[in-house]
């Protein structure tokens, strides 16, 4: 029986972050036996390899961990079906040499597919793949990608990002995240569904869910009264909440609350409120059975069509669909 091959590539430069490259490795390492098991595809699989970028082939991760890579990319005797490129923790203005990141844009017209994880990204941009395109990488080091690569529309939210057959990716976990949205691509969604069960992992976070929860993104406030509100609304979101309620509990006038919140923040407390409310919601649909309408009511959304509103606003998606599309993996 003749098989089909799909050629998965990983280039470990040095002092790449391992968990870029061993997170969605084994995603698809899963995939590929799963493949060969019981999907009726025996065929068809995925083959997976790891290539320094030199004659040495043994590579020192950020972590200290050093891999051993199959081969190197001088010695390719195959078509990269997709390649992923990893991120680099620190000194990215010096992470690859130019002869690498000329190879990288060889291949970036071969490939089927073309990813970063996290860090990546910038690889991806010193060689001239990412322009005019849009976007992702660590939340933290948005603004310096949309700073040094002008042309780029960076998206500061997503998880991950497909723009052509360009995949970027948010921090590190978010490569088992593209991972699988490949898989799924490939092979549908009972494969990735298998896959993810057996990583013990969401089928996928869709790639426009933030990169974190509002409460994290939010969370550096060393402020007493402030963070007293911010533990409290979580237990009270189905009541009325005002800004004036809020400046009373804290001891402060409703302006000048206001104004502290954004401050310790980087939100005003109406955003805050109406993101946790979502995130609140996103978790009853996944993990309940609670009606639309007895969510709308527990989140303080008060209807579907407010419920809806917020969903399309941040989510893209309605909640029926992100039900539909997030509560089959648990």
């Amino acid at each position: 029986m003749d098989r089909t091959y799909t050629h998965i590539a990983f280039l470990v430069v040095p002092n790449a972050t391992l968990l870029d490259i061993t997170g969605p490795y084994e995603a698809f390492s899963l995939a590929a036996q799963c493949l060969q098991s019981h999907t009726g595809k025996p065929n068809t699989t995925y083959v997976l390899h790891t290539l320094s970028i030199d004659k040495n082939r043994i590579v020192r991760t950020s972590s200290g961990l050093c891999l051993q890579c199959e081969s190197s990319i001088k010695s390719l005797d195959y078509q990269i079906d997709t390649l992923f490129i990893p991120g680099i923790p620190e000194n990215m203005e010096d992470m690859v040499s130019p002869k690498i990141l000329s190879w990288i844009k060889q291949q970036a017209v071969k490939v089927r597919r073309i990813c970063s994880i996290c860090t990546g990204a910038f690889i991806l941009a010193e060689a001239s793949i990412l322009n005019n395109r849009r976007v992702v990488t660590h939340w933290k080091l948005c603004d310096k990608l949309a700073k040094d690569y002008p042309s780029l529309d960076v998206d500061r939210e997503s998880i991950f990002v497909k723009d052509g057959h360009v995949y970027t990716s948010a921090g590190v976990s978010s490569g088992i995240d593209l991972a699988l949205a490949l898989i799924e691509e490939d092979y549908g969604r009972t494969l990735a569904l298998e896959v993810a069960r057996e990583l013990v992992v969401y089928l996928k976070r869709p790639g426009n869910q933030a990169q974190f929860s509002v409460t994290l993104k939010h969370q550096d406030s060393d402020y007493k009264p402030i963070q007293d509100i911010k533990d409290w609304l979580p237990e009270h979101l189905k009541e009325r909440i005002t800004v004036e309620q809020l400046a009373e509990q804290a001891l402060m006038s409703p302006r000048n609350f206001a104004r502290v919140f954004a401050k310790e923040t980087g939100i005003t407390p109406a955003k805050y409120i109406e993101k946790l409310r979502l995130e609140t919601a996103c978790r009853f649909l996944t993990e309940t059975q609670l009606t639309l309408e007895t969510i709308a009511d527990e989140c303080g959304l008060i209807t579907i069509n407010n419920m809806r509103r917020l969903f399309l606003k941040y989510l893209k998606i309605t909640p029926s669909d992100y039900r539909k599309c997030f509560r089959a993996q648990i």
